[in-house]
């Protein structure tokens, strides 16, 4: 028998656990592409435009954003538990088309589901944790979820490099998903309990402010543009994942116009998303030490740094070097932006801001891609890389004229 309701990550460690290994598994999900696909669309299918090879991440990152969007209000009005579960069942085809699709019109499908996927499922774990725990370890639980399914997205970035060098670039690097998403439904749908009492325990300690719910559209403006607060960390968010965006789709094209291996470009694009992941449980705690501004503004021109060192450098140890500085500057930035939200939102409209500011944050992947795609055909691979770094340089001085803390 359950004992009372508590907030706190001592007091519920079990759930807190869990959750971090679902989200390890939703991670994984997305690692299956870091370095196969971009590769399977100019090799497999032959694609020669750059946009058209990006057009996958721009199908993710639309419908990512979107399913963002929708999964506050269905939140408040379904449970957590039900849009995580129902984000796994989505999941279910996508490794499979994913080995088996006859053209690149089934991958850009595979991605919309992904999307669908990833919205809900990553979406729930994170407000999950952070109902769970209370406003004193917002930082600790935003800095476990996101290490968890970075470090995840980059070891499996990895082994699929590793797999496709030894067999081929599909199916088999795509065994690992269908693992991944058995694993991550089954454990979502028998184990996970739902957060709704921890929500009305918060709201009910935090005073009668929260009795006041403003509407969804209320709640959209402020996060996107009515509160400067919200606003800074929005504009962060969507140039983080753009200049993500750009390096998954640019970057193994970039490795191997100049003759890397599909091993090598899996090391290069693991290595990244794993140091971004597990930083992350040293800088989500830090930010609730040290505030919020300096980690987001600093960690922005850390990324732009590691960009241009990519750019302007020529073999694998450089690269290397800067995909590190860019797994710095992510690790900084990306739990301190969920946990600034987290301050600057009530929990009574905190799942409905966070949802915004995912959307915001997630419709980066598109942009990113789209505009990567484009500068790349019209210009080539270089000026895609130095425009999106010199932009994230310039998202980091917008918070720290803006962002308060």
């Amino acid at each position: 028998m359950r004992g009372p309701v508590r907030l706190g990550l001592k007091e519920n460690l079990g759930q807190f656990s869990l959750l971090v290994l679902v989200n390890a598994f939703v991670g994984g999900m997305v690692g299956l592409e870091r370095t196969v696909v971009p590769l399977i669309g100019s090799e497999v299918f032959g694609l020669v435009a750059k946009s058209a090879i990006l057009s996958f991440i721009v199908s993710f990152g639309v419908v990512k954003a979107l399913s963002n969007l929708a999964v506050g209000p269905l939140a408040d009005a379904f449970g957590r538990k039900r849009l995580l579960v129902a984000g796994w069942i989505f999941g279910v085809p996508v490794p499979f088309v994913l080995m088996f699709a006859p053209s690149w019109g089934w991958v850009v499908f595979a991605n919309v589901l992904l999307g669908i996927n990833q919205g809900f499922a990553w979406s729930m774990t994170v407000n999950m944790k952070i109902d769970l725990v209370g406003p004193r370890f917002r930082g600790v639980a935003t800095g476990m979820n996101e290490f968890a399914g970075y470090a995840s997205l980059g070891i499996t970035a990895f082994l699929t490099g590793y797999i496709a060098s030894a067999y081929a670039l599909r199916p088999q690097p795509f065994y690992l998903g269908v693992f991944y998403v058995f694993a991550g439904l089954f454990l979502s749908a028998l184990l996970v309990r739902d957060t709704h009492e921890h929500v009305r325990l918060e709201a009910s300690q935090t005073g009668p402010k929260d009795e006041d719910k403003p509407t969804f559209r209320e709640v959209f403006s402020a996060t996107s543009f009515g509160d400067r607060n919200l606003f800074a960390c929005s504009q962060a968010g969507l140039v983080n994942n753009l200049n993500d965006g750009m390096s998954w789709g640019v970057f193994p094209l970039f490795f191997a116009a100049f003759g890397l291996g599909v091993e090598r470009i899996g090391i290069l694009k693991a290595v990244y998303p794993f140091v971004w992941g597990m930083l992350q449980v040293v800088t989500g705690p830090l930010s609730d030490r040290i505030g919020r501004k300096g980690l987001i503004a600093g960690g922005l021109w850390v990324q732009a740094v590691g960009m241009f060192l990519v750019l302007a450098t020529r073999g694998f140890g450089w690269w290397l070097v800067g995909s590190l500085i860019m797994g710095l500057g992510t690790a900084m930035v990306y739990p301190t932006l969920i946990a600034a939200v987290s301050d600057h939102s009530r929990p009574a409209w905190r799942a409905r801001s966070l949802s915004v500011y995912r959307f915001w944050r997630d419709l980066g992947y598109a942009v990113g891609a789209l505009a990567a795609g484009i500068i790349a055909d019209a210009l080539g691979l270089s000026w895609a890389i130095g425009l999106v770094a010199a932009l994230t340089a310039f998202s980091g001085l917008l918070v720290a004229l803006l962002l308060e803390g």
